[in-house]
Formats: structure tokens, sequence, C-alpha cells
């Protein structure tokens, strides 16, 4: 199946205004989980039963090796054959499943209710949420996390199946949605609370611009980070990177309290801008990369569909 959706009539095939996240554009993305690849690539910590194999030995259903026998070990574990054909007593070692929650952190702030071309980047940040969504619970994960804005914010325990998603979905709608209110988060309070969220052992993604990202909140992710699998990704619009090419006169600007004009046309400017816009991402890049963490860029003025696919080995769907 293809992935080449084209910008100008995708909003109709999925069914989003580009401006706030609706389900029937989240349950759309039901029918492409096999874009994403969430095996995980270090070692889980967790105690409890599930379907990942872990880099720990123990009794399970995954043949992993055959040692010598030691005291203490299971009789029944004893591999016959081996042991026959050695002289000595060898026993079988097993991986054991484990089972990892998947935890997903959605910015719907302020920064994030604004696009320039397809979608704001608060609907592309749940577009990829409903895509990660539908993966987990496609491998039968639990699926939780924490969605938020200034206005509201809704903390979700892991949950398994359809109703882990749909929850997750109502969440994203409803904090999309929210007026006024006195129960909003930061990014940095949203990484915080998620640090007492998460378990060991997780899949953590983080969406977000990133546009208010300090030293605060790259400490609760390197807290996390320390036993759980984070990936950060990062949504941006083409104005968040560059100015207007062929702009003339001024515009108005505003950072939601003060207001101020800038001059299109120039060129210093525009180099300026886009300098200083790369930098100050390639830092946070760095930044979350040296804990370990993978980084994920993802434009609002594409189909997330599309981003993929030129970022993962290209498979079947």
């Amino acid at each position: 199946m293809s992935l080449g959706f084209h910008a100008s009539d995708w909003l109709a095939q999925n069914g989003s205004n580009g401006i706030s996240p609706g389900l029937t554009e989240l349950l759309w993305y039901q029918r492409y989980t096999k874009v994403l690849d969430l095996t995980p690539t270090m070692a889980i910590h967790s105690k409890l039963a599930g379907t990942y194999l872990a880099k720990s030995k123990g009794r399970g259903m995954e043949f992993d090796e055959v040692r010598h026998y030691q005291s203490g070990d299971d009789v029944r574990t004893i591999d016959w054959r081996v042991t026959a054909r050695s002289g000595k007593v060898h026993t079988k070692l097993f991986r054991e499943e484990k089972e990892r929650p998947v935890f997903i952190l959605t910015d719907l702030g302020s920064s994030m209710r604004f696009g320039s071309a397809l979608l704001f980047k608060s609907v592309q940040a749940a577009h990829l949420a409903a895509l990660i969504a539908w993966h987990v619970k496609q491998r039968g994960d639990k699926l939780g996390g924490l969605v938020f804005s200034q206005q509201q914010h809704l903390e979700l325990k892991p949950q398994s199946r359809s109703h882990g998603v749909l929850r997750y979905f109502h969440a994203l709608t409803s904090v999309h949605q929210a007026s006024d209110s006195q129960r909003g988060l930061n990014l940095t309070e949203a990484l915080s609370q998620l640090r007492r969220l998460v378990r060991p052992g997780s899949l953590v993604y983080i969406l977000s611009d990133f546009s208010d990202f300090d030293e605060h909140g790259l400490r609760h992710i390197r807290a996390i980070r320390q036993h759980n699998e984070v990936t950060c990704c990062c949504v941006t619009d083409p104005l968040d990177l560059a100015l207007p090419a062929n702009g003339h006169g001024s515009a108005a600007v505003s950072d939601g309290s003060r207001t101020g004009y800038i001059e299109l046309g120039s060129r210093s400017l525009q180099q300026r801008y886009a300098r200083q816009q790369s930098d100050s991402l390639q830092q946070k890049q760095l930044l979350v990369s040296q804990l370990g963490c993978k980084w994920l860029s993802v434009s609002a003025a594409e189909p997330v569909l599309n981003q993929l696919a030129r970022t993962v080995k290209e498979r079947p769907l």
C-alpha cells in the first residue's frame, strides 16, 4: 500500500479540518500500524509477565542457550541430549517474556496551536499519538500517558486493548477543546508528572515542539531515561524554521502577551532567524541524544505517514 498522500486532498481523506483533532481522523490511523516498530532496543527491568523478550535469563517460552547444570537449577530443564552427548549434565535457559507499558506525553499547549500550512502542530501531534496508540494496541501492550495544555491536563494510567486507545483519544479531543481552567501544565510540569507515572521498563514518547524546554525539563527526561526507552518527537511548522522567502512589507508577531513587527523582505533577518532556529533545535536534539534518547522531527506541513515512510525501512503494510 502506498503512503504517498498528497497534502491537497489529504485532509478530506482522513476527515480532518487541520485545526482541532476529531475522533474520525484518529480512528483512521488504525489501518497504518505497520509503519511503526515498537520492538524494544534496551534491557527491560520490569518483573511483569508479557510479550517481549528481556535480556535477563530465566524460565519462559523462548529458548536462549544451554549451560552446565548448577545446584538449584530446575531438573525439568535438563537437556538430556546434550547431557548424553557430552557426558556432563546441561540445562536449558530461557528468556523470560516481559510486558512493556507504553506512555505517550502529548503537548497541546498554546505554542502548539499554530499552523501555516497543512495542520496545527497540536493536530499533527494528536495524529502521531493516534498512530502510536494503534500500534500499541496491535502489539497487545498497555497504553497510558499524559495529555496537557495550559488549560487542562489528563493523566492516564496504562490500560490494554481498544479501551486504552479510545480513552487516550478522548483525552486528546477533550484537552484540545478545553477552555480556561486551573488544571493546566507547562512542558516542565508535565514531564515532572510523567516521571511519577512511568513504570520502569516502559517505552515513552514525548510529543511537543519543545518551545519552552529548559534544564528542568531535561532533568526530568534524564530521570525517566534511566529505566525506560525514550523517544522525543519534535513537531515543527515551516515558520518555526524560516521566515517567508518572498514576503514583502511587515507582519505582526506575538508571543501571547506582546506584539511586534518584522520586515518580511529583509534577507539578513531571514538568515539570522533561520540560523537561530536551527541552532536552537540542534542544541535540544543534542541534549536529549546525549541521554540516549531518540529524536524524531515531524513537520505539521505534511502527512505524518509520508514522513515516517522516509525515516524507517520500507515495509509492506
